[in-house]
């Protein structure tokens, strides 16, 4: 009976452990997926006109979209249409510099799935690597709050300059509408998503900081029991 609750006090640790990696790995997979949805999302800016051609714009950091009505054959079609925001249009700053920030957060949270992914395959053969596995952790975390901070600044700064600034984004000549035409600007779900994306991040990096202090423990008491093996040897 002894013996079996001193292995049960000992499988709780180990349980917390495996908890906070499998946690911390699911957490950095779903913020991921958040972050390219994010990036690809054509919702940035949601633009209403004065239009019954092209009522809304949908406008994202790499094109827009939009559904315009057609005179075809005497009968009014709605078909969708995209282009891509190049040198003719007129590129904001927070539009500018939101594509390198997106493209520079899930490259680095590409970055923190190797480096979790393959801690966590260390840790879960019980290899004794302790070393291997705070780096790789501490690695993850700090790419994760690189990340998560390059994620909050973009949508941060669009939803900033949308509705309590003025932005100078503007269509090109030979776009279907006209920037006069606008009427109303939209909330649309990228911040709320963006958020949701900063706090994913977060928790999985407290999640992998935690992991590596049972490492640390882990290095430190090592070298002490090869120390008193070594005592009761001589």
């Amino acid at each position: 009976m002894p013996c079996k609750a001193s292995g049960s006090r000992q499988s709780q640790p180990e349980m917390k452990h495996l908890f906070f990696k499998v946690m911390g790995l699911f957490l950095s997979y779903l913020a991921w997926g958040f972050g390219i949805s994010l990036a690809r999302s054509r919702a940035w800016h949601m633009w209403e006109f004065d239009s019954k051609t092209v009522p809304i714009v949908f406008i994202g950091l790499w094109e827009p979209f939009y559904f315009q009505k057609l005179n075809i054959s005497g009968s009014i079609a709605e078909l969708p249409m995209h282009s891509k925001i190049n040198s003719s249009w007129v590129i904001s700053d927070e539009i500018w510099c939101g594509q390198d920030l997106m493209l520079l957060a899930n490259f680095m949270m590409s970055a923190v799935l190797i480096f979790s992914s393959v801690a966590f395959s260390v840790s879960w053969i019980k290899a004794p690597y302790p070393g291997f596995l705070q780096l790789h952790y501490n690695t993850a975390a700090f790419f994760l709050l690189l990340s998560c901070s390059c994620t909050m600044i973009t949508v941060s700064w669009n939803f900033t300059v949308e509705f309590y600034g003025e932005t100078i984004l503007d269509f090109p000549i030979t776009f279907s509408i006209k920037r006069e035409m606008l009427t109303k600007k939209c909330f649309s779900y990228t911040f709320p998503l963006g958020i949701t994306t900063t706090i994913l991040s977060l928790l999985s990096a407290t999640m992998f900081s935690c992991e590596t202090c049972p490492v640390k423990q882990w290095t430190l008491v090592k070298p002490l029991a090869v120390v008193n093996y070594r005592k009761q040897e001589v």
